[in-house]
């Protein structure tokens, strides 16, 4: 898969999610997005992070961690339980879990929860490719994917952006988007597609529309009916004055 292992973590024990949030933390390629002592914070934050995978603890009190799966189902999120109780094992898996971790577990344990959970994204996600080619005068240039910065539609061409070099591209922005991998590139106009790594900081307008300032020097506003998309590929839950990335 690109891009890290996005995760929540949920225990009502503190110490346990301080343990757990630590361990992920410290392993290349998982960004802990979320740590929730009780189900109905767990909820909201499946729901404003739509994370890859979320590690539940099964006994808790109110909403427990078999029922916090059926919201995980819904978003599409991996569930990995995390409990000191064996006897939910067979239940755990019928929900569909990718993993079961009986505490205590040592880091070996949690690192082969995180091989098998790579496997399961890694067979959900299509394939999309390193490189594109692109005109480049009478040539064709064969560009590597994380080096574009943004994709801008002109009449029937794309203008690709790789750092300071302007490329083109004769097919339309929704054709060569939809070869774009959705969790490194999102659409922030009708017309314009930027990939998120290459966000320097975001502004929000009095017209309600963001301004993005690139790495590269470029400055792209946003459409307002692309605000919620762009929020969210950039993890902000709600609108503020400006973002920094």
């Amino acid at each position: 898969m690109t891009g890290p292992i996005r995760a929540i973590v949920v225990d009502d024990e503190p110490m346990a999610l301080a343990r757990l949030s630590r361990l992920l933390r410290e392993e290349d390629g998982v960004e802990v997005v979320a740590e929730c002592e009780e189900g109905i914070s767990a909820v909201a934050a499946l729901r404003t992070h739509c994370p890859d995978v979320a590690f539940l603890d099964i006994r808790m009190p109110g909403i427990d961690g078999l029922r916090l799966s059926a919201n995980a189902a819904t978003s599409d999120t991996c569930v990995v339980y995390v409990t000191a109780h064996s006897e939910h094992a067979v239940h755990a898996f019928e929900t569909g879990a990718v993993d079961y971790l009986l505490k205590p577990f040592t880091v070996r344990r949690l690192q082969a929860t995180l091989a098998r959970l790579r496997e399961r994204l890694n067979a959900r996600r299509p394939a999309f490719p390193e490189r594109l080619s692109l005109q480049s005068g009478a040539r064709l240039r064969s560009v590597p994917v994380h080096a574009i910065d943004s994709l801008i539609a002109s009449a029937n061409y794309v203008h690709v952006h790789c750092g300071h070099e302007r490329l083109v591209a004769r097919e339309t922005l929704t054709a060569i988007e939809a070869r774009l991998d959705p969790s490194q590139f999102v659409r922030i106009h009708r017309s314009r597609v930027v990939r998120i790594g290459a966000v320097r900081d975001m502004e929000l307008l009095p017209s309600g529309q963001y301004l993005l300032r690139l790495h590269n020097g470029q400055k792209l506003s946003g459409g307002r009916s692309y605000r919620d998309r762009l929020r969210k590929a950039l993890g902000i839950s709600a609108p503020g004055a400006s973002e920094a990335f």
